[in-house]
């Protein structure tokens, strides 16, 4: 007999929520999660409305609607809940395995744990979380899955530039080694930023208008990459410039190797990787014209320019990586998550390894 769907459900149904949603169903037939919650204030209507119609990914393929407290995607319900507070949910009610948050307002051990406390058997956070202390796991698909034991209750899927990077690190590190890191990520426009200017965050560069400027940000990519490869600690630099686009992403990667290379070599450890290799899925390898655009609804971690590719001198190495930092990111939430229930219920029952 087939193993039922692990019953999942979403907070926060935002950018990261909807595709989550969206990434599930057009997955289709054979999915092993079913999401059968969703909490997010927004009214009924908008909700609807903002499932089926979305400016960046296209109208839902599928049939919409809601019916009471019912949001019914292709015929099946999906219970819409409107609290503002973890504890205004009853999760145990719900029966569910996993609870993936993706409102991105829960960085800290505390706060996650009010959603445990109030029912949750497991989380699934859709950011880095302050400090390592306050989650069980943080998780990049095709680096560190196996790191989960089955006793994990808190769990972060980090963010989408970590999973964009951290798997290309962590190949040239083991091929042909990596002395320094400098990273620079140019991501599109977020909703911490204002359409005009206005107050809009404790970054000041964050009120000018996100569609009148190229705007460098903060960015916490160099530590969260030392986390996940504590063996570049110290080596790695990074910042972030926010571009006046709606989705897609890249990272220009510029790294000093332990040996000598080429762009040649780099490039075939790519596409080796990309086409048969450990990242297969993951990462994918081009040469094509591309533009950032042609990366819209793009299901990978990275994809590699391989065009782009260039060393200087035997040893400084520059890449290109995009990603779709919205379709590519929830299309990992739901990796992990299904990999992080994978392992929670075949092994014990959960409990906290932080205790």
């Amino acid at each position: 007999m087939p193993k039922r769907p692990y019953r999942i459900a979403l907070n926060g149904y935002g950018r990261i929520g909807r595709c989550v949603l969206r990434a599930l169903h057009e997955r289709g037939a054979g999915a092993q999660l079913e999401i059968v919650a969703l909490n997010d204030l927004a009214d009924q209507a908008s909700i609807e409305y903002l499932t089926r119609f979305d400016s960046t990914h296209g109208r839902f393929p599928g049939e919409v609607k809601v019916d009471g407290d019912c949001l019914h995607i292709n015929g099946d319900c999906v219970k819409v809940l409107r609290q503002a507070t973890p504890e205004g949910v009853d999760w145990a009610a719900l029966e569910i395995d996993l609870l993936l948050e993706c409102s991105g307002q829960y960085t800290s051990r505390a706060a996650a744990q009010r959603f445990i406390d109030a029912g949750a058997p497991r989380l699934l956070l859709s950011q880095p979380m302050a400090s390592e202390a306050d989650i069980d796991a943080t998780v990049v698909l095709g680096v560190n899955q196996d790191c989960l034991t089955g006793r994990e209750r808190l769990v972060s899927n980090a963010s989408c530039t970590t999973n964009c990077g951290v798997p290309l690190l962590k190949l040239l590190n083991e091929t042909v080694g990596i002395d320094y890191v400098s990273i620079t990520t140019i991501h599109s426009a977020m909703n911490d930023q204002p359409v005009i200017d206005a107050y809009h965050h404790e970054d000041l560069r964050r009120t000018r208008s996100a569609f009148q400027s190229v705007i460098p940000v903060s960015t916490g990519l160099a530590r969260g990459i030392e986390r996940l490869l504590p063996e570049l600690s110290g080596r790695i630099q990074a910042k972030a410039i926010r571009v006046p686009t709606v989705n897609v992403s890249c990272l220009d990667i510029t790294l000093q190797t332990a040996r000598d290379t080429s762009a040649a070599e780099i490039n075939t450890v790519l596409r080796q990787a990309a086409e048969s290799g450990p990242l297969q899925g993951l990462l994918a390898y081009t040469e094509l014209p591309h533009a950032s655009c042609d990366f819209n609804h793009d299901p990978h971690s990275a994809i590699v320019d391989g065009s782009q590719t260039r060393v200087s001198g035997p040893r400084l190495v520059n890449l290109l990586a995009w990603f779709d930092n919205e379709w590519g990111f929830a299309n990992r939430m739901l990796d992990v998550a299904e990999h992080f229930l994978d392992t929670a219920l075949r092994a014990v029952p959960p409990a906290s390894v932080k205790d």
